[in-house]
């Protein structure tokens, strides 16, 4: 693709949650997953990708990795759902099966896929398995699990709840306990990586990294209105758009803690507004890298205060003055201005 992007980003996304269960372990109960060394809480970046999968199908954008309605499906079924205009054997004659599945399946450009196709598909699924060469995307963004930059606890009060139903037609009512572990703060800072040379794998576009820049986000905000998921917000989010081929600073997630003279200790952690964050390590170290940096796109919330070494410095939402007032380029984001920019054509 002419518009395939040429240069490195680095990703920094911070996010909380409060009272929330951002990322259940199913082989524990369901409770917020956990170190159980240090009490940080954790959520995966599988966790991560399926709400900007869920967010990319709610814009309209073809997906190959997506729910079922609860059956099993093949990956050469999958493959053709995203391949909408195949419906026939001499359809697959007619296109470029890879070219148009990597055009449709947006997922798969941004986080590459594995197509293991089964050895006993027959028929259209057996033909459109043999359009594809390998059938294996490396995925040029990716995303490291978050660990939270404070120990957490659980929300005792609320961990069992008591569901009450009809049991039948007289009306009769039955009670039964039902699990609902959840934190009562934490705040994570994901670190992502969007690699020039994998995007020639699979056609990633300028377009689409610059859709990241709204997706993450409006995610966030969209994707976790479910009971155990609601409470998460999107804080920060800043991605490094680097002018020098091959470079990046790299674990900028790491320039971020708690600073202790202005929050609250851990165990006391209720709210975003508990705590401001230090930014010293995380701009010092883009500082150093100024003269390797295109521009940091940025987006902040109005709440989460920050500070460099020690004294407060604004909210995150002006970051973008903060990094300009240290000699590094930014641009702020204007998430609910741009993302139309990114949608879907229409037909």
């Amino acid at each position: 693709m002419s518009d395939t992007v040429n240069t490195r980003s680095e990703i920094v996304f911070i996010t909380d949650a409060q009272d929330s269960n951002p990322n259940g372990n199913p082989l524990g109960e369901n409770r917020p997953r956990r170190d159980p060394v240090t009490d940080q809480a954790v959520v995966t970046d599988v966790r991560l990708k399926r709400y900007l999968r869920d967010q990319l199908i709610d814009d309209g954008h073809g997906v190959f990795v997506k729910k079922t309605d609860g059956t099993s499906a093949t990956r050469a079924e999958l493959a053709l759902d995203v391949l909408d205009d195949v419906t026939s054997e001499e359809d697959l004659e007619e296109v470029d099966v890879e070219a148009d599945f990597l055009a449709a399946a947006t997922d798969v450009r941004y986080f590459g896929a594995t197509l293991s196709f089964n050895a006993d598909d027959e028929g259209l699924e057996a033909a459109v398995a043999e359009h594809f060469n390998s059938g294996n995307y490396t995925g040029p963004v990716q995303f490291s699990p978050a660990r939270s930059l404070n120990a957490t606890e659980l929300n005792d009060e609320s961990s069992m709840l008591t569901s009450v139903i009809s049991t039948g037609g007289d009306n009769d009512v039955g009670g039964y306990g039902l699990d609902d572990h959840r934190l009562k703060y934490a705040i994570f800072p994901f670190h992502g990586l969007v690699d020039e040379h994998g995007a020639e794998d699979t056609g990633l576009s300028e377009a689409d990294v610059r859709r990241l820049d709204t997706l993450c986000w409006r995610a966030l905000k969209n994707q976790t209105i479910s009971r155990s998921k609601v409470g998460q917000e999107p804080r920060l989010y800043a991605r490094v758009e680097y002018a020098k081929d091959g470079f990046h600073a790299g674990d900028l997630h790491n320039g971020f803690e708690l600073e202790s003279d202005h929050s609250k200790p851990d165990a006391e952690l209720r709210n975003v507004t508990d705590l401001t964050l230090e930014v010293k390590p995380f701009i010092d170290r883009l500082a150093n890298a100024a003269d390797h940096i295109e521009t940091v796109h940025v987006v902040g919330s109005e709440y989460l205060e920050l500070s460099y070494d020690g004294e407060p410095v604004g909210t995150a939402a002006e970051l973008p003055s903060i990094l300009e007032d240290h000699g590094i380029s930014a641009t702020e984001i204007d998430v609910y201005a741009d993302y139309e920019e990114t949608l879907p054509a229409d037909d």
